[in-house]
């Protein structure tokens, strides 16, 4: 599952103050004749909220370094938006009529010419060029150039308890690139980093499980422990495998063979082919043939510090594994980012799109709303809009931390899951019985309590939240179309009475507690060795993964690309190929019994017992029909076959 992500969320919240992203069509900022600025237009969004009157420092000295990106409109942004809607919807004419990457870029990428006269007009400010992608022209230089360049003074502001440089007023471009530019990142220094979405430890030091388990929901029941709401309760499992999770998505005799599936994180883990391998022929996976697995990736890498590279590891291990559990047959494709930062992660996703390296695509990472702001966001936007006119479609996790007060200390969504383009992925607690029936799910979110010192009671029971599935209102994206109708109104228009877009649209497996057993060689505790281990895992980092899987098989079924998938999944909610997951499915409390080791991954300190509830997502709630914790529900049997129904 994600993990909380404190370095960017330090700050003024950013959410209340943003402008409203348009949800069906807009590619992302506008540009807007510069009133007082003759021959400039203004791109809206490029000055931070938090870049305050009172926050401001003063001005940036001159002669300060920068790097910046201007990224580019391309030739018919509206038409791009226009056909991305249209190919996707699967009541219009244009369903399905997809173009090759080569067919986008000739179609909707920038000119020769915009990309020549944007290079002229930057170099003649005085900043030097260096990178040119299809998606944007990479800038460096000194304060002074960049001053000129976009029209606007750069000053340092306090943000929280730091302080960094951005513009003191919106940028602007000059009114005959107007048509060329999209949005201008890099100008404000303060962090722009996501994290990754799974509750494990970073695989610097082995971690381990302590039992006992339950082979299947319910297996062993914790007998000698406290009652829970009036009974005894299981402990959890050891970890579900592929088959249990095929099973209990209904995958049929589907393997997802012919479909391609790319994954993006960023890093990559050095051992990722050897673990990918032993678990499945361990665990009654189907073995990887030769070429089925591949990674693209950068040059070199960079902010493994700040980004703890490490920690990666294991996010691209649970992604892969989880795939190829689900979806045995399908070809999958490891794309790495050469950092945890949005620049480099646009720039992972920009390399699926262009070389269409897959038609399904998992990311179990973001950061919150309040962290992104709208020039990131039109250039994330930009990358799923090409995506869905070839064919793609872009799965990210909803988030770990339920709605996210209990991190941030605002009710908020999470990024980019709230994109109007994506689809956002919840998550579930999970009860797979003996002979891998399936029995119910729950949204997922816990509160932990720990057995007493005498061993007769759980402390102040149920105990404190801990995580959950991400969800709620976004605050800067109006409602989808794909959404009316099925989103009750009183969540779409929580904090805008024309309609917010609401996170997940479809959710899977996430709760740890009732998690998926991955394996991975981490370091030993005496930290010189290194060895292959399995354990549990969880969070929304599986259910994406799990999600994109279960997406392979329905469109080995279809026969072609599903694409963008959220009109599709609109349309058929309310149906029985969704479980409708529910906090309550059998009329009475849930809940877990957990014994961890206090180090993490032996007895010698000891071990620590304790009791986790199941559905108890912070505030929000997984009610019938659709809801904010697990969207339109999760895919039943008959879901991946209604995709091969014409």
């Amino acid at each position: 599952m994600r993990s909380n992500r404190a370095t960017v969320r330090a700050g003024v919240s950013l959410a209340a103050t943003l402008p409203m992203l348009a949800g069906a069509l807009a590619l992302g900022i506008p540009a807007a004749h510069a009133a007082g600025h003759p021959g400039r237009d203004l791109l809206a969004g490029t000055r931070p909220a938090w870049a305050t009157a009172r926050a401001d420092q003063g001005a940036t000295s001159d002669g300060a370094q920068l790097s910046a990106r201007v990224y580019l409109r391309g030739r018919d942004a509206t038409g791009l938006a226009a056909y991305a809607k249209a190919v996707s919807d699967p009541k219009s004419a244009s369903y399905g009529k997809y173009l090759t990457a080569g067919q986008a870029q000739a179609r909707f990428g920038a000119t020769r010419a915009q990309v020549a006269a944007v290079k002229a007009w930057l170099t003649g400010a005085g900043l030097k060029v260096t990178g040119v992608t299809r998606h944007h022209i990479a800038v460096t230089g000194d304060v002074a150039a960049a001053e000129k360049a976009f029209g606007t003074q750069l000053h340092d502001f306090a943000k929280g308890s730091k302080t960094y440089r951005a513009p003191a007023s919106t940028v602007s471009v000059p009114e005959s690139l107007a048509g060329a530019v999209l949005t201008v990142t890099g100008l404000d220094n303060a962090p722009h980093r996501v994290t990754h979405d799974d509750r494990l430890p970073p695989p610097d030091t082995v971690f381990r499980n302590a039992g006992p388990f339950s082979s299947y929901y319910g297996s062993k029941i914790a007998s000698t422990l406290p009652d829970a709401y009036g009974t005894k309760i299981p402990y959890a499992v050891k970890g579900y495998t592929g088959k249990q999770l095929r099973a209990a998505y209904g995958a049929g005799t589907r393997t997802g063979k012919g479909v391609r599936v790319a994954i993006t994180d960023a890093y990559a883990s050095p051992t990722i082919a050897y673990d990918a391998g032993t678990y499945a022929s361990r665990n009654g996976d189907a073995a990887w043939k030769t070429g089925q697995l591949h990674q693209v990736l950068p040059k070199k890498y960079t902010n493994t510090k700040d980004c703890s590279a490490s920690g990666w590891y294991g996010e691209e291990t649970l992604d892969v594994e989880t795939v190829h559990a689900v979806a045995p047959a399908a070809d999958v494709t490891y794309v790495g980012a050469a950092s945890c930062t949005d620049a480099d992660l646009l720039d992972a996703l920009g390399k699926v799109v262009d070389d269409h390296l897959a038609d399904i695509v998992s990311n179990s990472w973001g950061e919150v709303e309040a962290a992104q702001t709208p020039d990131l966001a039109a250039a994330y936007d930009q990358v799923f809009q090409l995506g869905a006119v070839e064919g793609i479609g872009f799965y990210f996790s909803s988030g770990d931390d339920g709605d996210e007060v209990a991190s941030s200390g605002t009710k908020q969504v999470d990024s980019p899951a709230d994109s109007a383009w994506v689809t956002a992925v919840g998550g579930t607690s999970l009860a797979v019985g003996k002979g891998d029936t399936y029995l119910w799910e729950t949204g997922w979110g816990t509160e932990k309590a720990v057995l007493s010192a005498d061993g007769k009671s759980w402390t102040a029971f149920p105990g404190a939240f801990t995580s959950g599935a991400g969800g709620g209102t976004s605050r800067t994206v109006a409602e989808p179309a794909y959404q009316r109708g099925v989103v009750p109104d009183a969540l779409a228009t929580a904090d805008d009475a024309a309609g917010n877009r609401v996170v997940p649209d479809i959710a899977a497996i996430a709760d740890p507690n009732t998690g998926f057993l991955v394996g991975q060689t981490q370091t030993l505790p005496d930290g010189k060795k290194q060895a292959y281990g399995e354990y549990r895992i969880g969070g929304t980092s599986l259910a994406a993964p799990a999600i994109a899987a279960v997406q392979a098989l329905a469109q080995e079924a279809r026969g072609k690309a599903i694409g963008f998938a959220n009109p599709a999944i609109y349309a058929k909610a309310g149906s029985k190929v969704y479980h409708d997951v529910t906090d309550n499915p059998t009329g009475s409390g849930l809940a877990v019994a957990r014994v961890d080791f206090v180090n993490g991954y032996d007895a010698t300190d000891g071990l620590a017992t304790s009791v986790r509830s199941l559905g108890k997502d912070s505030s929000l709630a997984a009610v019938k029909g659709y809801d904010d914790v697990t969207g339109v529900g999760s895919p039943a049997n008959g879901y991946v076959e209604s995709y091969g129904r014409r």
